[in-house]
């Protein structure tokens, strides 16, 4: 693990205390970590942005332009996970951990699995 820019979604209000949103597209925002060489560097927070220009690829669209590598996620729809899939954003599943750092630390010790269609929510919509 080089450098990278992990996404986390977050509750208000962000940063590595924030519990993780339960669902990335509806979270109330997005803590950005930079990890270089196993360690947590920069933090910064993120809004989200609404759903309505561009479904449930806005924010794919979004967190790929700020230049995330990694999300880290508890629940997403199938959709989604296809597109961060697209755009070479890789997704892990965090619903086991209880706050933004407590997912990274992990991610960063390997503990994550790769999201799948298994951890995906259905949600109906689009998602």
């Amino acid at each position: 693990m080089n450098k990278l820019l992990i996404a986390v979604p977050s509750e208000n209000p962000g940063g590595l205390e924030a519990s993780i949103g339960a669902h990335f597209g509806h979270c109330d925002m997005y803590t950005l970590v930079s990890v270089e060489e196993g360690v947590i560097g920069e933090v910064s927070v993120i809004p989200n942005i609404p759903h309505q220009q561009g479904g449930c690829m806005a924010p794919v669209q979004y967190l790929a332009g700020k230049g995330v590598q990694h999300l880290i996620a508890g629940g997403m729809g199938f959709r989604p996970l296809m597109g961060f899939n697209q755009v070479g954003i890789k997704v892990y599943y965090g619903g086991e951990t209880r706050t933004v750092g407590d997912a990274v630390q992990a991610a960063i010790e390997g503990r994550l699995t790769q999201f799948s269609q298994e951890h995906t929510c259905g949600g109906g919509g689009g998602h």
